[in-house]
């Protein structure tokens, strides 16, 4: 299992844009869709996590607002926006080359 620090710069991000492209969520919520969304390969901390999710709300591509969970806690929600979907697209398509390339490197064999 692998903790974002060790990511990409910016895969943190991709992966919560990802994750709130399926549903609105709060904080805790977003770290369990990455967990799932990536078979337990990757486990964001709220170190990491609530971070990432300011940064993307000051962006504007996540906006929050407050609600209450499952459980009847206060809980801030977050959703992706409008400009948040598009750039989903842009990151994910650029993802796709990365990991092409460096797929393509690592099967060279000249």
């Amino acid at each position: 299992m692998f903790e974002p620090m060790g990511l990409i710069q910016g895969t943190l991000d991709l992966l919560i844009l990802k994750a709130l492209s399926l549903e609105p969520n709060h904080g805790l919520g977003v770290a369990r869709r990455v967990e799932q969304m990536t078979a337990d390969t990757f486990r964001v901390k709220p170190g990491s996590l609530f971070p990432a999710l300011h940064r993307l709300e000051e962006r504007g591509w996540v906006k929050s607002e407050w609600g209450e969970s499952a459980n009847n806690r206060r809980a801030k929600y977050y959703k992706l926006t409008r400009t948040g979907r598009a750039q989903l697209q842009t990151e994910t398509d650029m993802w796709k080359r990365v990991a092409y390339a460096i797929t393509r490197s690592l099967e060279a064999t000249i």
